[in-house]
């Protein structure tokens, strides 16, 4: 019997998508009441089917493992199948989470504000769907939920493609959010799952610029540069930028030194955790050395250090301690997204503000000071995603905000900067009431439009 043959990426893709500029049309209407319901349920169903989804996860892991052949490659299998794995504590944050989305306030129809012109025209701006959205993601199926849930709450609708070591996972939690959305009232077809998994289907999502209204992007340095190269759509957000933390002269010790090794070591793998720590020389001596030895010996932190670092550290090889390494000017500009740090004493505020200046874009900002005026000017001078004064940077967050969920971090400057939540997963529209305003002058006289008028029964 001969084999079947795969349908090429193209056509696929088309099949995949034709409806979906229809299907926006109507989930852009759907009610808020009707969506909140709908994810509830679906948080209800994927904690009853919780069983069902780690027997399809465990395929996954197990397909991972024998993916590593090789006895030396054994560090590496442990780490991906760590991975991959998910947990009944991994579950439990999913349906939470979902019902957190669900108990959010509807955003599409809320008027950000209102106006009465001189001439009687009441002009309001009003959220609305932004419309189709792709997502392209390398991370687990907990942000796959919570990508197709905001979508879904803000009116829009999510073409969702996931990393394929967890093509079953992400089919198992597919079925069951689809069988439970259209069960109450979520139209066939208000999110599309692609699980072809060849890099040419992410490369031609990310250039439909007629199906898709944006991109956001979850994963690493390499799939952003693609996307940055490779999109024709405008990317809302991909996580990418540097985080940085000044400590000014006459800290809070204590309070610096918790907010460093909380940016750093609280999950070293965040966009939002820290890549590079800015010292004021004056304080240096007295706050890098315990902090150093801290971060290399109790929480296994590799540390780069610029010159004056390196100096005043040099004796720790001698001492016992683990080395430091020099800094490279690539250290700079880095986002480690890992349990790397890069450490450079300055003069002042004024040569921090001009290293960060210089070494962007910076996806989150923090100061360490218990002077007004340099907060208030760090908060000022500073471009980054967010800018932070004695606060970890890994607060960086929606929740932390008060936004509840987002699918990711911004330094954009054409939509916006930061978490992006439901609010940003809307635009606004200008909707105007009036009474028969016109723009003047009316191309028909007054008097001859007055004599129509009159003659009118």
């Amino acid at each position: 019997m001969p084999m079947a043959t795969e349908v090429p990426i193209r056509l696929y893709l088309d099949k995949l998508l034709k409806e979906c500029r229809n299907v926006s049309v109507d989930l852009a209407l759907l009610p808020g009441p009707v969506k909140s319901k709908a994810l509830h349920a679906v948080a209800d169903r994927l904690a009853a089917d919780e069983d069902g989804i780690l027997a399809e996860n465990g395929k996954d892991v197990e397909a991972v493992g024998k993916s590593f052949e090789n006895a030396d490659m054994k560090d590496r299998m442990k780490a991906a199948v760590a991975r991959v794995r998910l947990t009944t504590d991994h579950m439990k944050e999913m349906v939470e989470r979902l019902h957190g989305i669900a108990d959010l306030p509807d955003p599409v129809g809320a008027v950000t504000s209102r106006q009465e012109r001189p001439d009687g025209l009441q002009v309001s701006r009003v959220r609305v769907p932004i419309g189709v959205i792709g997502v392209i993601s390398e991370r687990s199926p907990l942000v796959t939920v919570e990508s197709i849930a905001l979508c879904l709450k803000a009116g829009n609708l999510c073409i969702f493609r996931g990393a394929p070591e967890w093509k079953l996972t992400h089919q198992a939690i597919d079925a069951r959010f689809r069988e439970a959305a259209t069960e109450h009232g979520v139209p066939p077809g208000a999110w599309v799952l692609i699980d072809r998994q060849e890099k040419e289907v992410a490369l031609d999502l990310i250039r439909s610029a007629r199906t898709l209204d944006a991109l956001i992007v979850r994963g690493g340095a390499g799939l952003r540069k693609t996307v940055a190269e490779q999109a024709k759509v405008p990317v809302l957000c991909d996580d990418g930028g540097l985080t940085q933390l000044y400590i000014d002269e006459d800290p809070d010790i204590s309070v610096a030194q918790n907010l460093v090794i909380n940016s750093k070591v609280q999950r070293a793998g965040a966009s939002n955790a820290l890549d590079t720590l800015l010292v004021q020389q004056l304080v240096s001596r007295q706050f890098l050395p315990p902090l150093i030895n801290r971060l290399l010996d109790e929480f296994k932190v590799e540390v780069h250090a610029c010159p004056k670092t390196v100096a005043l550290m040099g004796q720790m090889a001698m001492t016992g301690h683990t080395a430091i390494i020099p800094a490279t000017d690539a250290d700079w500009h880095t986002q480690f997204a890992g349990p790397t740090l890069a450490v450079k004493m300055v003069e002042d505020l004024d040569e921090a503000l001009a290293h960060i200046k210089v070494h962007g874009p910076c996806l989150t900002a923090g100061i360490a000071t218990t002077r007004y005026e340099s907060a208030l000017r760090f908060t000022r001078e500073v471009d980054a995603g967010a800018v932070l004064v004695n606060v970890s940077t890994r607060l960086h967050a929606g929740d932390s905000f008060g936004m509840g969920s987002d699918v990711g971090l911004s330094v954009g400057r054409l939509h916006a900067k930061g978490p992006i939540g439901l609010e940003q997963l809307t635009c606004e529209k200008y909707v105007a009431f009036g009474s028969g305003q016109l723009r003047r002058p009316h191309p028909v006289p007054d008097a001859y439009f007055d004599a129509i008028m009159l003659k009118r029964p």
